[in-house]
């Protein structure tokens, strides 16, 4: 068993707050960041005690490797307030786990879950006021490790940051989201590294994702890298498309993240007894279900936005209109989410986990 390391967290409090200069009723996503964060430093072959400092800029050397060779990875993970103020994490022992996946795959050393966990219960306790109480809204929290040694030589780095930061959060995506199924780019690769939470996978993804902007839409389809013919990613999430009243979404591999949203969603899917499929999806499969009216909804799966129904899709040219639907999945299936992480019904799957 892994020894307490609470005792060893130092705190250092901020000397004024900044919470009464936010506007909590009007929240961006990831813009607005609470008094303090945590940082933990891997120096000689070993982690060092964490320390909770004031929110601030860091300082490193021009040739800290990070700059360099992108030795970045980062998770993502929200705190919520139930009406009798206690504070609730979802599945946060599984981030611990992907982040670790995620370590290992860039060559960055496994950060242990008595830091990871007992780090984020302190920053959070100290920074519990910032816990947005507004339907919708949560504390965002954005744990990442990356490479502070020094050096122009390509190879990993001596020495590490692990940090968390709290940023109060609104809706990630507001309205209807028009994609665009990508034809010619691609989010990652066999053997590559789409399968972790490295940084570079999201920069790779701008200037595609930009192009499609520029055309009218919000966000790009990712397709698989050799044929773009298998419907992978929406944006930076797990995609499930609706045929009938069956839901689909890719199975992972080393090209598709293995979302936390996305499993919650075919446990809960599946307690609905909705049928669930997980298989490849041909963008043919799709096209062919919108022009037949077989195809009902299709929705990215994340962290940030939870659920993100998609009411428009383009490919080659013609863009596809989905319809407007009463009751549909994404709808029950984000309620039954939320209800469950804001502690508003019965955890039957046992993920919420109380500070």
């Amino acid at each position: 068993m892994e020894t307490s390391t609470k005792s060893l967290i130092s705190i250092e409090k901020s000397k004024t707050s900044k919470i009464d200069k936010v506007d909590f009723d009007n929240l961006a996503f990831g813009s607005v960041f609470t008094d303090h964060m945590l940082v933990c430093d891997y120096k000689n072959g070993a982690w060092e005690n964490p320390k909770i400092v004031p929110y601030g800029p860091i300082t490193l050397d021009p040739s800290a490797k990070i700059f360099h060779y992108g030795q970045s990875i980062f998770e993502g993970m929200k705190a919520y307030k139930d009406i009798e103020e206690a504070i609730w994490l979802f599945r946060p022992l599984d981030n611990h786990k992907r982040l670790n996946i995620s370590a290992k795959r860039m060559a960055i050393p496994e950060i242990p879950e008595n830091y990871f966990m007992e780090g984020l219960s302190a920053l959070i306790t100290l920074d519990e006021k910032w816990i947005p109480k507004k339907a919708g809204s949560s504390l965002y929290i954005r744990p990442f490790i990356f490479a502070s040694g020094q050096g122009f030589h390509a190879s990993p780095a001596n020495e590490y940051k692990f940090m968390i930061c709290l940023a109060p959060s609104g809706s990630y995506f507001s309205g209807k989201v028009k994609v665009l199924i990508e034809e010619t780019y691609s989010r990652s690769a066999n053997g590559g590294v789409g399968y972790a939470k490295a940084g570079g996978n999201y920069a790779g993804q701008f200037y595609p994702t930009q192009l499609a902007i520029e055309k009218g839409y919000n966000q790009v389809i990712w397709t698989d890298d050799n044929t773009h013919e298998y419907i992978e990613e929406a944006g930076a999430m797990n995609i499930f498309i609706r045929i009938n009243d069956t839901l689909i979404t890719g199975p992972t591999s080393d090209r598709i993240l293995d979302g936390i949203t996305r499993k919650s969603i075919i446990e809960i899917a599946k307690d609905e007894n909705i049928k669930v499929e997980v298989r490849k999806i041909t963008v043919t499969e799709v096209v062919e279900a919108a022009k037949n009216g077989s195809l009902k909804e299709m929705f990215g799966a994340g962290t940030a936005a939870v659920i993100s129904p998609i009411s428009t899709f383009g490919h080659k040219g013609t863009d596809y209109d989905l319809p407007e639907l009463q009751e549909s999945y994404a709808t029950r299936l984000k309620n039954r989410i939320t209800d469950i992480q804001y502690n508003r019904a019965e955890d039957k799957f046992g993920w919420r986990y109380k500070l």
